[in-house]
């Protein structure tokens, strides 16, 4: 699969999650097999780029290649400049947000919240695409089916996007209106891609290698996207590569190997951000990591209290030999069946 003129190493994606898809998540992520991943959204309000947020999430040092940055915003001209302040600092793809349900996004017309405003939508596009052209940096599309049940609108706005010159358009399975609650639907990510010529990818409730397999065939998608599955799981692009490729599953992964996996991630995870930030931003990373693990619910409680990094890593290292001690590999995910409710309260994710 090609965007532009980038050969992407599979079909597995990981999505734009604000709040998580930071450099040491995504670098991790490529590493255990997804061979794509998208920055969390920076915005396009100018006087926002020179905060410490913003040069954080603009942050690819050291990050392989292809580096893909989402953007958000509602005007266009604001979200061409922004483009190209991304370009300027290392993006190689631009993919603009048209996907984030949250309401501090929505409230203010980005987001998913464009899917009402199809000539804005459509204003946009173009505005980011002609200003990428000239640098060669191709532009891609997240959007939702549409902001509610009544108005399902998303093969409507992909053909415009791909008119206007969008390279991928990728497609979570639910409305804006049902956020992430309930079932995410496959029927119209297919009519999208029946609809269009360029590679179009299916995002939603893809968490295990059978619901990827099964994600693929209903849609003919070109590629799937996964985020929340990732979650404390990064492992499971590899678990669906290897399984998509061999109809075999892969042994879960060792205990000895999650916890260097994990040590590794904080690591790098405070390099990123000073400690007072680091070791609380990571309490989340790592409480996705123990949930499903016996006592993980009782050492996050306690992992929480802790703010100094070295003592976070000790907790976590101590955590993992004790479960090392009792059994040698991580539970497997459950295999979910496509059409099965999933609820969840996560807000962030894009």
């Amino acid at each position: 699969m090609h965007i532009g003129p980038f050969a992407l190493a599979n079909s597995l994606m990981v999505a734009p999650m604000a709040g998580v898809t930071d450099r040491p998540f995504r670098q991790l992520c490529k590493r255990l097999g997804a061979g794509y991943a998208v920055s969390e959204m920076v915005t396009s309000r100018k006087d926002l780029w020179n905060t410490l947020k913003t040069s954080r999430r603009a942050n690819h040092a050291g990050e392989p290649g292809p580096i893909a940055v989402q953007i958000a915003g509602t005007e266009a001209a604001m979200m061409a400049e922004a483009a190209l302040f991304n370009i300027d600092r290392g993006a190689q793809i631009i993919d603009i947000n048209m996907g984030c349900p949250a309401k501090k996004v929505c409230n203010k017309w980005a987001g998913s919240a464009l899917m009402q405003d199809e000539a804005l939508a459509l204003e946009i596009i173009e505005a980011v695409v002609n200003a990428c052209a000239p640098r060669n940096v191709p532009v891609t599309l997240k959007m939702r089916t549409g902001w509610c049940q009544s108005h399902k609108n998303a093969v409507a706005i992909a053909r415009a996007a791909e008119s206007a010159g969008v390279q991928m358009v990728a497609v979570h399975g639910r409305t804006r209106e049902q956020g992430y609650k309930g079932a995410a639907e496959y029927d119209t990510i297919a009519a999208v891609k029946a609809a269009l010529r360029i590679p179009v990818v299916a995002n939603g409730d893809i968490s295990t290698p059978e619901r990827a397999r099964d994600v693929l065939r209903i849609t003919g998608a070109d590629a799937v996207m996964i985020g929340r599955a990732a979650q404390g799981r990064p492992w499971v692009f590899r678990e669906i590569g290897h399984f998509l490729a061999t109809g075999e599953h892969l042994a879960p992964p060792l205990v000895s190997e999650v916890k260097r996996l994990l040590v590794e991630h904080l690591q790098d995870h405070y390099s990123l951000y000073d400690e007072f930030i680091g070791v609380r931003s990571a309490r989340k990373h790592i409480g996705w990591y123990v949930r499903d693990l016996p006592g993980g619910e009782a050492f996050r409680l306690q992992m929480n209290a802790l703010d100094d990094c070295d003592a976070q890593v000790a907790a976590v290292e101590g955590f993992m030999d004790a479960l090392n001690a009792r059994m040698d590999r991580i539970p497997a995910a459950c295999a979910p069946v496509v059409g099965e409710e999933e609820a969840t309260t996560r807000k962030e994710t894009v």
